[in-house]
């Protein structure tokens, strides 16, 4: 039987991953030793739910929106379309979006390189008029490689409202470097955390048979 090459699109999580400015630093330290005695290695972690590759609930833009322990799985399994938005400037606007032919998950690369070691402060986003567009074929999903579908800068929000309005699901910081355009089966799923406004993936695409 024939193997479907995997492609993980997601950040190593380690001290050092870029985050949002202002937020949690990730961190991991070991609780138990087997060098000092214990039967098990055991760590514990600290991290925002938004670190590297993550899911954003409805709960991160809407105070009365669902948590990300009780949103649909679908939309982070199946079949999406990986679209090359690279060098279109500070947003993906409507005319970027090639035909979708029936994709309902979209993930955007706009890095040349994912920026593993520094945060970017001006990613490109993407318009809400874009997102508007999507939902109207019927879109479940959308990702990008950029830590925001907003640009930092942004008080409204708006690229979030529109997702909101459309009850479109969210993927963030994925790293889409060696990944060629076109389809692949996209496999993403968010923990369930109670209360939580977002979890981190582990994000892989699959090549389709």
């Amino acid at each position: 039987m024939e193997t479907r090459r995997i492609h993980d699109i997601s950040q190593p999580l380690r001290p050092g991953v870029p985050v949002w400015p202002g937020d949690t630093p990730f961190g991991g330290e070991q609780t138990w030793k087997m060098a000092e005695g214990s039967p098990v290695n055991v760590s514990k972690l600290t991290l925002s739910t938004h670190t590297g590759a993550h899911a954003d609930a409805p709960l991160h833009y809407a105070a009365d929106a669902p948590d990300i322990s009780s949103v649909d799985l679908e939309p982070f399994l199946g079949e999406c379309l990986v679209v090359d938005a690279r060098g279109v400037g500070e947003l993906v606007q409507p005319e970027h979006v090639p035909d979708l032919a029936g994709a309902r998950r979209v993930l955007f690369r706009t890095y040349d390189r994912f920026p593993h070691e520094a945060w970017d402060e001006a990613h490109t986003a993407i318009a809400p008029a874009t997102i508007a567009k999507l939902a109207e074929y019927g879109v479940l999903l959308i990702g990008m490689d950029g830590p925001s579908l907003d640009p930092q800068d942004s008080k409204t929000m708006d690229a979030h409202l529109a997702v909101l309005s459309a009850d479109m699901r969210v993927l963030e910081g994925l790293v889409l470097d060696d990944v060629a355009p076109g389809r692949y089966e996209l496999i993403a799923l968010p923990l369930p955390i109670v209360g939580g406004d977002a979890s981190p993936v582990r994000a892989v695409l699959r090549e389709l048979a």
